[in-house]
């Protein structure tokens, strides 16, 4: 078929996904909305009339029923009965109360701040600078060191977002034959809680900014893992603590250039003892991407991550072949990639001590 005809193809399903997407960002603000008001929350286990929801909210009853209908449009309410919703099973992630709750993760990914750079894509992908820079005066990270309330809404987002690999990655992956585990930019804690919960011969280092470990001490003692688990502050882009045999680093990569990667990588390599291996969670994109292998982005989620790496941080999502050679510049060698199904879209990606050149 050539693109004439592809042209004279497409039809009402193709229109309609074209609306579809353009109402993308009305859509996110919606979930933002529900999230504000706590509309989710307010619902709770049993069908609950518009009217009686709105004046918990503190809103006005019939903006509220639009509301709850367009969220019932989007699949996360349902309608029983005339101006009567529950929540459905999607929609209950945007329960704060829920340990698998998203509402943090929403709130960040539809933040005025974080929204805004994606206003200037094109500028970004005719200059291939970025564009929150730009727009801010700053770098996005040192923005959100220099606003606490930003900066503790990112680190709950982030610890929302990394949960299901949390869940997934402790029975996908060998730990036991290594003591102790350094997480790379590991934030609040989450994932190596996961990882030291299954597995109590292995101790463990959370490596970050202190702004990152703001909220990593509760979740250790949270976890019951005080002991065996000790935090570091510091700047990967300067050393990374020795003393592990494994180091870890999830969508940690992804926010920076190649040559930021290389560096973060290479001190990694620095204190890899014999035997030592760096273990990345990432995305790992297909060299080509034809749409058949669509649900290896997760229908093209982690495109758009790549772009907002793009605009918002400078960073990137990488293929094979990038992954391969940001290690090899660091002086590693990539010996396996693995999906993670039970948390798609993610890899997990092993590294050792390359051969000398």
């Amino acid at each position: 078929m050539t693109n004439t005809d592809v042209r004279a193809a497409a039809g009402t399903a193709d229109r309609d996904l074209i609306v579809r997407l353009a109402f993308g960002s009305m859509a996110a603000q919606t979930l933002r909305a529900a999230v504000r008001l706590r509309v989710v929350e307010l619902v709770g286990d049993t069908p609950r009339r518009a009217a009686d929801v709105a004046v918990d909210a503190g809103a006005e009853p019939q903006p509220m029923t639009r509301l709850l209908r367009a969220l019932t449009g989007l699949g996360l309410m349902r309608e029983d009965a005339p101006d009567s919703f529950s929540v459905t099973p999607a929609g209950a992630l945007l329960d704060p109360g829920r340990p698998d709750s998203l509402t943090s993760f929403v709130g960040m990914f539809t933040e005025p701040v974080v929204v805004r750079a994606w206003e200037h894509l094109d500028d970004s992908v005719r200059t291939g600078e970025v564009a929150f820079d730009t727009v801010f005066g700053t770098d996005f990270f040192s923005h959100l060191a220099q606003h606490p309330e930003l900066s503790a809404e990112f680190n709950a987002a982030m610890s929302q977002a990394v949960a299901e690999t949390a869940a997934a990655l402790p029975y996908a992956f060998d730990f036991g034959r290594f003591t102790r585990v350094t997480d790379v930019g590991g934030g609040g804690g989450t994932l190596l809680a996961g990882v030291l919960a299954a597995h109590p011969g292995l101790t463990g280092v959370v490596f970050d900014t202190a702004e990152g470990l703001a909220e990593t001490p509760k979740t250790m003692e949270r976890h019951g893992l005080k002991e065996r688990c000790s935090l570091i502050a510091g700047n990967f882009f300067r050393s990374v603590p020795g003393g592990s045999d494994l180091y870890l680093m999830k969508s940690v990569l992804h926010d920076w250039t190649d040559d930021q990667a290389v560096t973060i990588l290479s001190h990694c390599r620095e204190v890899l003892p014999p035997g030592g291996l760096v273990l990345i969670v990432e995305p790992v994109l297909p060299e080509v991407d034809t749409g058949v292998e669509a649900d290896v982005t997760d229908g093209g989620v982690t495109y758009l991550s790549d772009l907002n790496m793009l605009v918002n941080v400078g960073g990137r999502e990488r293929t094979r072949k990038d992954f391969e050679e940001v290690c090899h510049r660091a002086g590693l060698s990539l010996s396996s990639i693995t999906p993670l199904t039970e948390a798609a879209p993610y890899s997990l990606i092993e590294a050792v001590a390359g051969a000398a050149d």
